[in-house]
């Protein structure tokens, strides 16, 4: 039997014996990913109230999220490692601990250092989620994995689209007080993810007991591995940095532009953060069937001609616009993780908190430079020069066919 068909089989045996758990567990990860970035979107959200209540600049607004992304990506790919050594399950609780503490904190902070220091727990609870989560979606996919990685992804992205809802109608409403309601939805988290824990504890041990499965390998020397890698992470850093433009910034230009009230800029993200939740639940099993490689080429270059006409109209088409530019860019994300963990078999926890961390780091950097760069300039300036970062997908074209390798290596 070759490694692709003894892949595939062990693929099928998987799906076989524990679908319906798998399905479960795919749906439990994927409501705890929105639970997570559900509470982290409150961060931003609010910014135009603690921007208000604090006297913040710019300059300030950016190094908050660049607090809560440095935490949130720094500690990401060392847990990763350390997770593919010895998978620790019930670290998700934890994780989920730390968002917990953030959220309380940032419920009384009243100054700008404490501010801070939530940002940081938030962003370490999203450090220690996403690897070891990423790795039990992979787990539980039956072979599926870009199907799970998308399932997994659009928890997250659904989340982050709720989030400025809730701030919109509970927090700009009530106060910077009520966030510690959003307590009860980390304490539901860290229960779900409890039993996920246990589910992918008791499974390991029965798999362990079973004969491995080889996995089929592209025949890519290092070097060509670590240049391939080297181009997805300048791919995410277009993607990321692009995207802060719009989750961090978008209700300020919307303000500044077309003076909308912070409620209506709210409900504006919130179309964007939706397309976006769609786009990541489309990506993945369209990568599934006809490729990754060819989700990425289209979805990094096909968003550009969308954020070149972006600054140059007005609210209405702004707002039309973002839908596509939503659903085009965030198809990307479960891709490149899948087609990298596929580049560095054995490796997923490493790959996956390699590219998130690395993300939510371009996210950060993206998010306080061009805070700097809007008290220097304007947030329109902004939105002209971020236009043109999706031009960077071109190196898409220069990825191999990891299908086609993996295939003719079986073959052999």
């Amino acid at each position: 039997m070759s490694e692709a068909t003894a892949d595939m089989a062990g693929g099928q045996t998987q799906r076989n014996d524990g679908q319906k758990t798998a399905v479960i567990i795919l749906a439990g990860l994927s409501f705890c990913h929105l639970l997570n970035d559900m509470i982290q979107s409150l961060l931003p959200a609010i910014y135009p109230l603690l921007k208000a209540n604090y006297a913040l600049s710019f300059t300030q607004i950016g190094l908050i999220t660049f607090a809560f992304q440095m935490t949130a990506s720094v500690f990401q790919p060392v847990i990763g490692y350390a997770t593919d050594k010895k998978s620790r399950p019930y670290s998700l609780t934890v994780g989920m601990g730390f968002t917990l503490i953030g959220l309380l904190l940032l419920a009384v902070a009243h100054n700008f250092a404490v501010i801070l220091i939530a940002a940081m727990l938030i962003g370490t609870g999203s450090s220690v989620f996403h690897p070891e989560s990423s790795r039990i979606a992979r787990f539980a996919s039956g072979g599926r994995h870009g199907l799970a990685q998308s399932v997994f992804q659009v928890g997250g992205n659904t989340g982050s689209a709720i989030g400025p809802l809730l701030a919109a109608f509970i927090v700009i409403q009530r106060g910077q007080a009520s966030i510690a309601w959003f307590a009860l939805a980390a304490g539901l988290g860290m229960a779900l993810l409890w039993n996920v824990g246990g589910w992918y504890k008791r499974h390991m041990a029965e798999a362990a007991k079973k004969p491995a499965i080889a996995i089929p390998h592209h025949g890519l020397s290092q070097r060509r591995v670590t240049i391939t890698i080297a181009m997805l992470m300048a791919l995410i850093f277009s993607k990321f940095f692009y995207q802060a433009s719009l989750s961090s910034y978008y209700t300020f230009y919307l303000i500044d532009k077309f003076h909308v009230s912070v409620e209506t800029s709210q409900l504006l993200l919130f179309v964007y953060l939706f397309a976006t939740a769609a786009g990541t639940l489309i990506g993945g099993p369209i990568g599934d069937r006809i490729g990754r490689r060819y989700v990425i080429w289209g979805s990094i270059l096909g968003v550009l001609p969308f954020t070149l006409i972006l600054p140059h109209v007005n609210l209405f088409w702004t707002a039309v616009l973002t839908v596509p530019i939503g659903l085009i860019i965030a198809s990307a994300f479960s891709a490149i993780i899948v087609y990298a963990q596929d580049l560095m078999p054995g490796r997923v926890g490493t790959v996956a908190g390699l590219f998130f961390g690395f993300a939510f780091g371009m996210g950060g950097i993206g998010a306080a430079s061009l805070g700097v760069l809007a008290d220097h300039t304007s947030i329109s300036f902004v939105y002209n020069v971020c236009a043109f970062l999706p031009a960077i997908g071109l190196l898409a074209l220069l990825l191999p066919n990891l299908d086609a390798l993996n295939a003719h290596m079986a073959g052999k």
